[in-house]
């Protein structure tokens, strides 16, 4: 019988959560919703050194923000909790203690000055069959000296015995079977006495068995790692429950070559934490993708493509449509180059499909940061204003820099169109057009856009300089939607306003 599908994405509370993570996390839940299954959200906290208070409360925050629904586990509840490893020091302790009695781990006392100076007395020094038995630990001492250091209060560790020349296999679902001899390996440190934890090694296992997790989905880095995972879920006789591996390609520089980073980021100016992150050590704040405008499902969309395809040419795919299509027989092994610019492009595509009415929401705070109170206009004016704007805009916030000129009148004009369309004789032009604003038959954009080429056509004008001046006077610069659907919405008192401002305040010597 096919064991239910459970993952779990098990990050650690050492900062934000890396735009890397969160791909780990979406796949992990594309995979079990594919598949019936469920989603399990473990907090890895084992390393007390590099806790970070916060950091848990980010990394949930986030998920939620992106619409990735944990089923199981911290925030949720469920029949296998504690979910923060550092609440299970009783379980692990347990499972310690059957590897030492099972001959399959020891404890060691080492000193780091002791590990420091086998290094450097041996090239490529690692802790293993070749070096163990002339280290401190207790394959070299009695049982009694073990005993008496232990109760003395002697720091130690548990490593974990490997036996040399044996090819381990791990079944990969994205690299196939790979197999590296445990000559390779070292003994891991399993659990450390300082703090009464378990290492990354130790507790995952554990936590993977007992949470009844089906498959193991992170990130190329931890491959390394799986034939070790390997040998002690063998050691613990779970051979039957032991899940499926799968190692993500990694996420890489824009340019160049190796793995994303922050640094890549700040340097060619986009995010790599999902949402703003303020460091409580240094007070540093950092980038996110939800402060910089971005949608989280255009942010799902673009991070589900990077690695992985549907197996044809979409691109624009619902959470929905991503799980029905989800699979890792299309999962790429080489790693995929962080194409920031193309998250752009997702981001404009998702913002064409917003309805423009919540589009006028997300663009509320942005006008209130410009100084301008969104109570002034009405709705429906924000909305239309929106409207007409949003085919030009990667991100909520380029909507001020093109619809600003709707909500503030210009306090300055473009020096260059100024130059080229307002002629000396433009002054009286505009107030010619003035007097026809005021006789229009209708304010809607198609009549009195009839009605002012007409008069333009009758006047003799130059039709470009003509609109072009009209437009100056409005909107401060010659660009911008439609210039009738402008008007429509600003309305005749406004309008007429505005060119009145021009024609007193426009030189035709700028």
């Amino acid at each position: 019988m096919e064991r239910p599908v459970v993952v779990r994405f098990a990050p650690s509370p050492t900062g934000p959560l890396h735009i890397g993570g969160v791909r780990t996390a979406l796949y992990n839940y594309l995979f079990a919703r594919r598949n019936g299954g469920k989603m399990l959200l473990r907090i890895e906290d084992t390393d007390s050194q590099r806790f970070v208070p916060g950091a848990e409360d980010y990394i949930i925050e986030s998920l939620k923000w992106l619409g990735i629904e944990i089923d199981e586990g911290v925030g949720h509840g469920g029949p296998h909790g504690p979910y923060r490893q550092s609440e299970r020091r009783d379980i692990y302790r347990k499972y310690v203690e059957q590897l030492i009695n099972d001959g399959k781990a020891y404890i060691a006392f080492d000193t780091p000055e002791e590990l420091e100076a086998a290094r450097a007395a041996t090239p490529n020094f690692q802790y293993d069959a070749t070096t163990r038995l002339s280290m401190r630990n207790s394959l070299t001492m009695s049982k009694e000296e073990v005993a008496r250091r232990i109760a003395d209060g002697e720091k130690y560790v548990v490593r974990f015995l490997i036996e040399p020349g044996r090819d381990v296999v791990v079944d990969d679902l994205v690299r196939g079977k790979v197999t590296i001899n445990s000559s390779v390996l070292d003994d891991k440190v399993l659990y450390k006495s300082a703090d009464d934890l378990p290492t990354y090694h130790l507790a995952n296992i554990v936590d993977d068995h007992l949470m009844e997790v089906s498959h193991v989905i992170r990130g190329e880095e931890w491959l390394p790692s799986a034939p070790l995972h390997v040998l002690l879920y063998e050691a613990f006789g779970w051979t039957d429950t032991m899940p499926r591996f799968v190692h993500l390609p990694l996420l890489l520089k824009p340019d160049g070559k190796g793995k994303l980073s922050k640094r890549d980021g700040d340097r060619l100016g986009f995010p790599v934490f999902p949402l703003e992150w303020h460091d409580p050590k240094t007070g540093a704040v950092s980038a996110g993708y939800r402060e910089n405008g971005y949608l989280p499902q255009a942010v799902v969309n673009f991070l589900a493509l990077l690695g992985w395809n549907p197996g044809d040419d979409t691109e624009i795919m619902s959470m929905d449509e991503l799980i029905e299509k989800f699979s890792f027989d299309h999962c790429s092994k080489a790693g995929a180059k962080f194409a920031y610019e193309k998250g752009k492009w997702f981001n404009h595509q998702y913002l064409q499909t917003l309805p423009d009415v919540e589009l006028a929401e997300l663009f509320k705070p942005v006008l209130t940061k410009h100084s301008i109170n969104p109570a002034d206009f009405s709705d429906e004016y924000i909305t239309r204003a929106v409207s007409l704007v949003k085919g030009r805009i990667n991100f909520v916030s380029d909507l001020w820099d093109n619809a600003a000129f709707f909500f503030k009148a210009p306090e300055s004009y473009d020096p260059k169109a100024v130059k080229k369309r307002w002629s000396p004789e433009m002054p009286a032009i505009m107030t010619e057009l003035i007097e026809r604003l005021r006789q229009l038959n209708s304010w809607k954009s198609a009549e009195a856009e009839a009605e002012i080429l007409q008069w333009i056509a009758d006047k003799g004008y130059h039709l470009g300089n003509v609109m072009n001046a009209f437009r100056l006077t409005v909107v401060g610069e010659c660009k911008g939607p439609h210039m009738f659907d402008i008007t429509e919405l600003m309305g005749p008192e406004e309008t007429i306003l505005r060119i009145q401002k021009g024609i007193d305040n426009i030189k035709a010597d700028e």
